[in-house]
């Protein structure tokens, strides 16, 4: 069981650490994507860097990651129980898929240990493990970014609400299988993206963070 669980957090982190919008941008534009703006690899940077189409490539590439590291999670349990292996609850091997692909994101061996915020591939891993949680909280990202032009306000708004939205939906939906350890990282990984962006959140509060669409700052946001 040990070996397994290893072996999911391995290949889960090695999976998320692909940084998507480092490569995209050295490939296609060669520019190295952490001399421009913020110097941030994520999706919005890539954007602020001109390139549109990248950025949602990104997007969807940091986001699909998150999925199949999860889903790899979910395969690695069924397989165990089909070879007769007791598992206390797929979920926590859900997880632990789920952690580890966003600290791969954020924290890439490719970079120094420099990537991304956790936003896209956030909410990937939580799109497959608690889907309406998971739309609920980019609906208020969305708005957030929508009414503000804040996009740094919108992914911490959107990553706090998430286990809230969580813990409501099981309350109206009621139970289900939600070892501790899966509700755990629900906060574990939204904290990590609030603390992520904990450099924005200091300029927020002194009016000094760059709105979406505003012309770009030397320090950038995101």
């Amino acid at each position: 069981m040990l070996l397994a669980n290893l072996l999911i957090a391995v290949a889960a982190y090695l999976l998320g650490s692909i940084p998507t919008g480092y490569l995209l941008v050295r490939i296609f534009r060669h520019q190295d994507i952490r001399s421009i703006g913020s110097g941030n690899i994520g999706a919005t940077n890539v954007l602020r860097s001109g390139g549109k189409g990248l950025a949602l490539v990104t997007f969807f590439i940091d986001m699909l990651k998150g999925c199949a590291a999860v889903y790899f999670g979910r395969i690695a349990a069924v397989t165990l129980i089909a070879h007769g292996i007791p598992i206390e609850s797929i979920r926590n091997f859900e997880a632990l898929a789920a952690l580890c692909a966003v600290l791969g994101n954020m924290f890439p061996p490719w970079l120094r240990f420099r990537g991304g915020k956790g936003v896209s591939t956030g909410f990937g891993v939580f799109l497959v493990a608690a889907p309406l949680a998971a739309l609920a909280a980019i609906t208020v990202f969305f708005l957030t970014i929508l009414i503000t032009r804040y996009v740094s306000l919108g992914s911490v708004l959107g990553a706090a609400s998430f286990p809230v939205f969580a813990w409501l939906l099981v309350r109206i939906q009621g139970g289900g299988d939600r070892p501790p350890f899966f509700i755990a990282v629900q906060f574990i990984v939204a904290g990590l993206i609030v603390a992520k962006h904990s450099p924005n959140i200091r300029r927020l509060l002194t009016g000094k963070e760059s709105r979406f669409g505003a012309p770009k700052r030397k320090t950038g946001t995101a």
